[in-house]
């Protein structure tokens, strides 16, 4: 099962390294890790996504909390939340296929960002499942590069009870 973490961290020198290192040292793969400061400069937000069942979950957060640097730590998996990845895509883009290569990102609600005479660079936003069905509706064209972000994800507010 896929997971998503937040983890709340001080935003210093050497937590990435130390969180990284504690998966790694337990044998956990990440399948995407986003670091980012927060609205305090003091504080920054990851955005660990990894796989794995209930227990494997468990220990991540078990381990997570020990570290000192660590502030908070959020299984955002069961709980209301957005999520979003930015994928840019170097894509060959001859003249008779311009054309058809804006109606698929026009389709996408994907922006064209820079053009050159014999390729096009694209900017997507949007789910894991949005990026890799981009992915594949651009694979004719010749994909030249491509580069992708990960998740990064934010829990929804809770309806208030007044």
């Amino acid at each position: 099962m896929k997971h998503t973490i937040s983890v709340l961290v001080e935003n210093h020198f050497g937590v990435l390294a130390r969180v990284s290192a504690l998966f790694s040292a337990r044998g956990y793969n990440i399948d995407s890790l986003s670091v980012g400061e927060t609205e305090d400069p003091a504080t920054s937000r990851m955005t660990v996504v990894v796989r794995g069942d209930d227990s494997v979950l468990e220990q991540i957060t078990k381990q997570l909390n020990k570290l000192v640097d660590v502030i908070e730590v959020i299984d955002l998996t069961e709980r209301n939340f957005v999520e979003r990845e930015l994928l840019l895509m170097r894509v060959g883009a001859e003249g008779s296929q311009r054309g058809e290569i804006v109606e698929i990102v026009t389709i996408f609600r994907a922006k064209v960002v820079d053009v050159s005479p014999d390729s096009m660079i694209i900017e997507v936003t949007g789910s894991e499942g949005k990026a890799e069905a981009f992915i594949d509706m651009m694979r004719p064209f010749g994909i030249q590069e491509l580069v992708r972000t990960g998740e990064i994800a934010i829990g929804r507010s809770h309806a208030r009870r007044d």
